[in-house]
Formats: structure tokens, sequence, C-alpha cells
């Protein structure tokens, strides 16, 4: 089973009902039933809390970060060899750091990164990408 890598796109997509959320919402359903694997690296996890701080409250970023970590997602922290493949990924794109944290575990696992993000676009030769809606 390939290990979708969630960015936070696709929470921002999934909480706030966008594009993409039914897609989402399916995935986080059949990881529950042990039918998905499931990842986010802590960076992009930090990266959804200051989104959700800035677009709502703390109050409101702390309850969906809360809402993450009893979901059957790993969250998966930034240690040197996903931190070291994520600087080379932002060395040779034009990419958000945080966003190479989740290209680097897709790469590093053998998974897939799941978003609508375009700037993954430049990623697409050496990691593979489910395209959210």
């Amino acid at each position: 089973m390939i290990t979708k890598i969630l960015d936070t796109y696709a929470f921002i997509a999934f909480f706030e009902d966008e594009s993409g959320a039914d897609s989402v919402r399916e995935l986080i359903l059949d990881a529950e039933r042990g039918q998905a694997s499931l990842a986010m690296s802590v960076v992009n996890l930090g990266e959804l809390w200051y989104m959700i701080a800035r677009r709502k409250s703390f109050e409101v970023a702390e309850q969906y970060i809360g809402i993450v970590q009893r979901m059957a997602i790993e969250i998966v922290p930034a240690d040197w060899e996903i931190t070291r493949q994520a600087a080379m990924f932002k060395v040779s794109g034009n990419i958000s750091y945080a966003d190479c944290f989740a290209a680097a575990l897709a790469k590093l696992r053998g998974g897939e990164v799941v978003t609508g993000d375009k700037e993954f676009q430049v990623l697409e030769p050496e990691i593979k990408i489910e395209w959210l809606a």
C-alpha cells in the first residue's frame, strides 16, 4: 500500500470545505478503516497551524491540530534525512520550504503527495503527486 503524504493544502481544503475536500475526506476514512496509509510531516502540521491561526484564531488552530492528531495519520518528525532532502528540493526548485518537507517525505517513503498546490509541479519528475481537483 502506497503511503499518501498529505500536504497542508489538502487539510485547508478539508477544513474549509474547498475543492478537493471530498477526496481528502475519503482518504481519511479509508485510513480509519485500514485501507490507506497516510502521513504528514510535522513541518506541514506547523504550517497548517499558522495558516489557521492567521485566518481564524490561535484557539481554532489548536482545535484543528487536535483533530488531525486524532486521525489515522502518522505525523513524521523532521529528522536529518528528511530535512536534508527537503533542503535539496528547495535548492533545485521554486517551492516553499514547508512544501519541500512533504515532497521529501514522499520521496523517501516512495509515497505520493496529495495536494492541489501548483508549486509541486516542478517536482513531478522526482515524486508522485495525486492532484486534488
